[in-house]
Protein backbone atom coordinates (compact mmCIF):
# COMPACT_ATOMS: atom_id res chain seq x y z
CA UNK A 1 0.00 0.00 0.00
CA UNK A 2 2.97 1.91 0.98
CA UNK A 3 4.83 1.92 -2.30
CA UNK A 4 1.74 2.39 -4.36
CA UNK A 5 0.84 5.96 -2.07
CA UNK A 6 4.47 7.22 -2.58
CA UNK A 7 5.23 5.97 -6.48
CA UNK A 8 3.84 9.39 -8.27
CA UNK A 9 4.41 11.62 -5.42
CA UNK A 10 8.07 13.64 -5.15
CA UNK A 11 10.61 12.63 -1.96
CA UNK A 12 9.21 15.56 -0.31
CA UNK A 13 5.35 14.59 0.05
CA UNK A 14 6.33 11.17 0.52
CA UNK A 15 5.03 9.06 3.36
CA UNK A 16 7.80 6.74 5.52
CA UNK A 17 5.99 3.66 7.40
CA UNK A 18 7.21 5.30 10.70
CA UNK A 19 4.04 7.89 9.82
CA UNK A 20 1.87 5.51 9.63
CA UNK A 21 3.32 3.19 12.58
CA UNK A 22 3.13 6.37 14.57
CA UNK A 23 -1.09 7.06 13.57
CA UNK A 24 -2.02 3.91 14.29
CA UNK A 25 0.05 3.33 17.76
CA UNK A 26 -2.09 6.69 18.68
CA UNK A 27 -5.24 5.32 17.78
CA UNK A 28 -4.78 2.08 19.66
CA UNK A 29 -3.25 3.81 22.64
CA UNK A 30 -6.83 5.22 22.83
CA UNK A 31 -8.45 1.81 23.84
CA UNK A 32 -5.13 0.97 26.40
CA UNK A 33 -4.82 4.39 28.16
CA UNK A 34 -2.90 1.91 30.84
CA UNK A 35 -0.08 2.57 27.90
CA UNK A 36 0.01 6.22 27.97
CA UNK A 37 0.87 8.50 30.91
CA UNK A 38 2.95 8.71 33.77
CA UNK A 39 3.52 7.16 36.82
CA UNK A 40 5.16 9.41 39.54
CA UNK A 41 5.01 9.42 43.44
CA UNK A 42 3.13 5.88 43.20
CA UNK A 43 0.39 6.81 41.30
CA UNK A 44 -0.17 6.19 37.72
CA UNK A 45 -2.16 9.36 36.00
CA UNK A 46 -3.15 8.40 32.34
CA UNK A 47 -2.74 11.23 29.71
CA UNK A 48 -5.77 11.72 27.49
CA UNK A 49 -3.28 13.52 24.76
CA UNK A 50 -1.18 10.89 22.97
CA UNK A 51 2.87 12.32 22.28
CA UNK A 52 4.72 10.35 21.18
CA UNK A 53 8.41 10.40 21.96
CA UNK A 54 10.34 9.61 18.57
CA UNK A 55 13.54 8.57 19.16
CA UNK A 56 16.18 10.20 16.56
CA UNK A 57 20.08 9.36 16.70
CA UNK A 58 22.50 12.40 16.52
CA UNK A 59 24.83 12.18 14.05
CA UNK A 60 27.71 13.48 16.33
CA UNK A 61 26.42 10.81 18.77
CA UNK A 62 23.52 10.46 21.02
CA UNK A 63 19.85 10.44 21.17
CA UNK A 64 17.50 12.70 21.84
CA UNK A 65 13.47 12.01 22.39
CA UNK A 66 11.24 14.78 21.28
CA UNK A 67 7.81 14.29 21.27
CA UNK A 68 4.97 15.31 18.79
CA UNK A 69 1.78 16.03 20.27
CA UNK A 70 -1.36 14.98 19.91
CA UNK A 71 -0.21 12.47 17.17
CA UNK A 72 -3.78 10.81 17.27
CA UNK A 73 -5.46 14.09 15.90
CA UNK A 74 -3.10 14.38 12.85
CA UNK A 75 -3.66 12.91 9.37
CA UNK A 76 -0.29 10.83 8.23
CA UNK A 77 0.95 13.69 5.97
CA UNK A 78 0.85 16.01 9.04
CA UNK A 79 2.71 13.76 11.26
CA UNK A 80 5.26 12.95 8.17
CA UNK A 81 6.32 17.06 8.27
CA UNK A 82 6.24 17.15 11.76
CA UNK A 83 8.82 13.96 11.77
CA UNK A 84 10.85 15.78 9.40
CA UNK A 85 10.69 19.12 11.02
CA UNK A 86 11.90 17.54 14.46
CA UNK A 87 14.32 15.35 12.70
CA UNK A 88 15.84 18.42 11.22
CA UNK A 89 15.70 20.59 14.71
CA UNK A 90 16.87 18.06 16.91
CA UNK A 91 20.31 17.43 14.70
CA UNK A 92 21.03 21.28 14.54
CA UNK A 93 19.84 21.54 18.19
CA UNK A 94 17.03 24.21 18.26
CA UNK A 95 14.14 21.98 19.39
CA UNK A 96 12.02 23.80 22.07
CA UNK A 97 12.00 22.44 26.06
CA UNK A 98 8.42 21.27 25.58
CA UNK A 99 9.06 19.00 23.51
CA UNK A 100 11.77 16.81 25.11
CA UNK A 101 9.69 17.34 28.60
CA UNK A 102 5.62 15.92 27.64
CA UNK A 103 6.18 12.65 25.85
CA UNK A 104 4.05 10.21 27.05
CA UNK A 105 4.90 7.05 25.46
CA UNK A 106 8.37 6.70 23.18
CA UNK A 107 8.77 4.88 20.09
CA UNK A 108 11.65 3.58 19.13
CA UNK A 109 12.47 3.00 15.23
CA UNK A 110 15.38 0.78 14.85
CA UNK A 111 14.69 -0.86 11.02
CA UNK A 112 15.91 2.26 9.94
CA UNK A 113 19.36 1.05 11.46
CA UNK A 114 18.89 -2.29 10.47
CA UNK A 115 17.40 -4.04 13.57
CA UNK A 116 14.84 -6.72 13.13
CA UNK A 117 13.87 -6.28 16.88
CA UNK A 118 14.62 -4.19 19.44
CA UNK A 119 13.98 -4.59 23.24
CA UNK A 120 12.86 -1.40 24.57
CA UNK A 121 14.11 0.13 27.81
CA UNK A 122 11.09 2.74 29.24
CA UNK A 123 11.52 6.10 29.87
CA UNK A 124 10.50 7.09 33.19
CA UNK A 125 7.95 8.77 34.08
CA UNK A 126 6.89 7.24 31.09
CA UNK A 127 4.80 3.60 31.31
CA UNK A 128 5.68 1.95 27.74
CA UNK A 129 7.89 2.33 24.90
CA UNK A 130 7.30 0.87 21.99
CA UNK A 131 10.49 -0.74 19.27
CA UNK A 132 9.47 -0.83 15.51
CA UNK A 133 12.21 -3.89 13.79
CA UNK A 134 13.35 -3.19 9.78
CA UNK A 135 10.64 -4.48 7.73
CA UNK A 136 11.44 -7.12 6.07
CA UNK A 137 9.78 -9.93 3.65
CA UNK A 138 8.87 -13.73 4.60
CA UNK A 139 7.40 -16.75 3.86
CA UNK A 140 3.87 -16.96 5.90
CA UNK A 141 0.97 -19.84 5.29
CA UNK A 142 -2.57 -18.04 4.72
CA UNK A 143 -5.26 -21.13 5.12
CA UNK A 144 -3.06 -23.83 3.17
CA UNK A 145 -0.91 -21.64 0.83
CA UNK A 146 2.27 -20.31 1.20
CA UNK A 147 2.84 -16.40 0.10
CA UNK A 148 5.36 -13.59 0.42
CA UNK A 149 4.39 -11.00 2.86
CA UNK A 150 6.39 -8.15 4.14
CA UNK A 151 6.12 -8.16 8.05
CA UNK A 152 7.17 -5.76 10.35
CA UNK A 153 8.65 -7.01 14.52
CA UNK A 154 7.01 -4.60 17.14
CA UNK A 155 7.60 -4.78 20.72
CA UNK A 156 6.68 -3.11 23.44
CA UNK A 157 7.60 -3.61 27.45
CA UNK A 158 5.70 -1.85 29.71
CA UNK A 159 5.52 -1.17 33.48
CA UNK A 160 4.32 -3.92 35.01
CA UNK A 161 3.06 -1.17 37.83
CA UNK A 162 0.51 -0.01 36.08
CA UNK A 163 -0.40 -2.48 33.28
CA UNK A 164 0.29 -6.28 32.03
CA UNK A 165 1.63 -8.94 29.91
CA UNK A 166 -2.37 -9.46 28.26
CA UNK A 167 -2.80 -6.04 27.98
CA UNK A 168 0.45 -5.65 25.67
CA UNK A 169 -0.53 -8.53 23.90
CA UNK A 170 -4.03 -7.01 23.12
CA UNK A 171 -2.73 -3.63 22.46
CA UNK A 172 -0.11 -5.18 20.08
CA UNK A 173 -2.67 -7.13 18.08
CA UNK A 174 -5.08 -3.67 17.81
CA UNK A 175 -1.70 -2.16 16.22
CA UNK A 176 -1.47 -5.41 14.46
CA UNK A 177 -5.48 -5.20 12.79
CA UNK A 178 -5.31 -1.29 12.30
CA UNK A 179 -2.13 -1.37 10.23
CA UNK A 180 -3.98 -4.00 7.84
CA UNK A 181 -6.09 -0.79 7.05
CA UNK A 182 -3.64 1.24 6.15
CA UNK A 183 -5.57 3.99 3.45
CA UNK A 184 -8.14 4.16 7.09
CA UNK A 185 -5.11 6.13 8.63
Amino acid sequence: WLADFNADRGPEERILLLALMLKAIAQSLHKYPALNGYYQQQTFTPNRAVHIGNVISLREGGLVVPAIHDVDQLSVEAIMMRLRDLSERSRRGVLRSSELMDASITVSNMGERGSDLLFGVIYPPQVAIIGIGKPRKTMLVKGDQPRVADVVTVSLAADHRVSDGMTGARFLNALANTLQKPEKL
